[in-house]
């Protein structure tokens, strides 16, 4: 995979999560915040990292981001900000802007001044999910926030011969398990009552901690 010069503004959550990954994935990333805590910890992660406010053009501009083969602006509470960055990016050349929408409304904004790719974080999650279900594509691993992750187990002789009910990890451990795939099958939404065998692949979703409680009780 060749590497990219990616730009990510904003490191909440989610812009957060994009670093981290196109990082492990070996991409050059620039990230960008207002807030200095952010930034110095990101800034371990990161290639280069820089405080300061997008929505001053000048500086925006000495950053070179229209050299960059993506930018991403990931700012999350201020949609002015985010709308105001947008149209800097787009004024300046950048070619690829991706910018996340907090609702409808940002969203219509970001079509109309030319917002290259809109993202809808929890919508697009979902959906890419439901995809993978529904295509029978396996995973081993997504993370949805820094907290929350869905993950792909395959059951193990002490979780054979067991229910779904017997299990009851929603009681135990605070999880939700999202599908099971059996005899080469996919179910969505399985039935409590349902066994499982060994070598199935259980779809589970909850916050990594539980988690990883769960394999290391379970597994």
């Amino acid at each position: 995979m060749k590497q990219k010069q990616i730009a990510v503004i904003g490191l909440g959550q989610f812009g957060g999560g994009i670093c981290k990954e196109l990082a492990r994935l070996g991409h050059d990333v620039l990230v960008i915040d207002k807030e200095e805590r952010l930034v110095n910890d990101y800034s371990k992660i990161a290639t280069h990292a820089v405080v300061a406010d997008t929505t001053d053009e000048e500086l925006l501009h000495s950053l070179g981001l229209r050299n960059f083969d993506y930018v991403i602006v990931a700012i999350g509470e201020d949609i002015q900000a985010s709308i105001l960055t947008t149209i800097i990016l787009k004024d300046m050349g950048a070619t690829h802007v991706w910018v996340k929408a907090r609702n409808s409304y940002h969203h219509k904004i970001l079509n109309k001044i030319g917002a290259d790719l809109i993202i809808h974080p929890e919508k697009d999650i979902g959906k890419r999910l439901a995809q993978r279900l529904k295509k029978d594509q396996l995973f081993d691993f997504i993370e949805i926030s820094d907290e929350y992750s869905i993950v792909e187990i395959n059951t193990t002789n002490k979780l054979s011969n067991k229910s779904l009910l017997d299990l009851n990890i929603s009681s135990r451990y605070g999880l939700t398990i999202l599908g099971v795939k059996k005899n080469g099958k996919l179910n969505i939404n399985p039935a409590p009552e349902l066994d499982l065998d060994l070598g199935n692949v259980l779809f589970i979703i909850g916050n990594n901690l539980d988690i990883q409680r769960f394999k290391k009780v379970e597994l």
